[in-house]
Protein backbone atom coordinates (compact mmCIF):
# COMPACT_ATOMS: atom_id res chain seq x y z
CA UNK A 1 0.00 0.00 0.00
CA UNK A 2 1.52 3.29 -1.05
CA UNK A 3 0.94 6.05 1.44
CA UNK A 4 0.39 9.63 0.32
CA UNK A 5 3.53 11.33 1.61
CA UNK A 6 6.78 10.84 3.47
CA UNK A 7 5.38 12.45 6.59
CA UNK A 8 2.46 10.03 6.59
CA UNK A 9 4.83 7.08 6.22
CA UNK A 10 7.01 8.33 9.06
CA UNK A 11 4.02 8.95 11.31
CA UNK A 12 2.74 5.46 10.55
CA UNK A 13 6.10 3.88 11.46
CA UNK A 14 6.28 5.90 14.67
CA UNK A 15 2.78 4.91 15.73
CA UNK A 16 3.55 1.25 15.04
CA UNK A 17 6.68 1.37 17.22
CA UNK A 18 4.71 3.06 20.01
CA UNK A 19 1.87 0.56 19.69
CA UNK A 20 4.25 -2.37 20.13
CA UNK A 21 6.00 -0.71 23.08
CA UNK A 22 2.67 0.02 24.77
CA UNK A 23 1.49 -3.53 24.10
CA UNK A 24 4.63 -4.93 25.76
CA UNK A 25 4.18 -2.75 28.86
CA UNK A 26 0.51 -3.72 29.23
CA UNK A 27 1.33 -7.38 28.73
CA UNK A 28 4.04 -7.21 31.39
CA UNK A 29 1.61 -5.64 33.86
CA UNK A 30 -1.02 -8.30 33.14
CA UNK A 31 1.55 -11.07 33.62
CA UNK A 32 2.54 -9.60 37.00
CA UNK A 33 -1.14 -9.45 37.99
CA UNK A 34 -1.66 -13.12 37.07
CA UNK A 35 1.41 -14.17 39.07
CA UNK A 36 0.17 -12.18 42.05
CA UNK A 37 -3.31 -13.72 41.91
CA UNK A 38 -1.76 -17.19 41.60
CA UNK A 39 0.37 -16.55 44.69
CA UNK A 40 -2.69 -15.38 46.64
CA UNK A 41 -4.66 -18.48 45.64
CA UNK A 42 -1.69 -20.63 46.65
CA UNK A 43 -1.88 -18.98 50.12
CA UNK A 44 1.80 -17.95 49.92
CA UNK A 45 1.85 -14.62 51.75
CA UNK A 46 5.56 -13.85 51.28
CA UNK A 47 5.44 -14.51 47.52
CA UNK A 48 2.17 -12.60 47.19
CA UNK A 49 3.68 -9.57 48.93
CA UNK A 50 6.69 -9.62 46.60
CA UNK A 51 4.46 -10.01 43.53
CA UNK A 52 2.21 -7.17 44.72
CA UNK A 53 5.21 -4.85 44.99
CA UNK A 54 6.38 -5.92 41.54
CA UNK A 55 2.90 -5.34 40.12
CA UNK A 56 2.67 -1.86 41.65
CA UNK A 57 6.04 -0.99 40.14
CA UNK A 58 4.95 -2.20 36.69
CA UNK A 59 1.70 -0.21 36.89
CA UNK A 60 3.49 2.93 38.06
CA UNK A 61 5.99 2.59 35.22
CA UNK A 62 3.19 2.24 32.67
CA UNK A 63 1.51 5.30 34.20
CA UNK A 64 4.72 7.30 34.01
CA UNK A 65 5.08 6.50 30.32
CA UNK A 66 1.47 7.51 29.66
CA UNK A 67 0.38 4.01 28.67
CA UNK A 68 -2.23 3.67 31.41
CA UNK A 69 -4.31 6.45 32.93
CA UNK A 70 -3.99 7.53 36.54
CA UNK A 71 -7.44 6.26 37.46
CA UNK A 72 -6.88 2.89 35.81
CA UNK A 73 -3.64 2.37 37.72
CA UNK A 74 -5.24 3.45 41.00
CA UNK A 75 -8.18 1.11 40.44
CA UNK A 76 -5.99 -1.89 39.62
CA UNK A 77 -3.66 -1.29 42.58
CA UNK A 78 -6.62 -0.81 44.92
CA UNK A 79 -8.26 -4.06 43.84
CA UNK A 80 -5.05 -6.05 44.17
CA UNK A 81 -4.27 -4.62 47.61
CA UNK A 82 -7.82 -5.36 48.70
CA UNK A 83 -7.43 -8.96 47.51
CA UNK A 84 -4.17 -9.25 49.43
CA UNK A 85 -5.62 -7.76 52.62
CA UNK A 86 -8.79 -9.88 52.54
CA UNK A 87 -6.85 -13.05 51.80
CA UNK A 88 -4.26 -12.71 54.52
CA UNK A 89 -6.14 -10.75 57.23
CA UNK A 90 -7.35 -13.94 58.94
CA UNK A 91 -3.78 -15.25 59.15
CA UNK A 92 -2.73 -12.38 61.42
Amino acid sequence: MALKSKSVEKRHKQSEVRRLRNKAAKSSARTCAKKFVAAVHAKDEALAKAKLQELCKELDTARGKGILTRNAVSRKKSRMMKLYNVSFAAAK
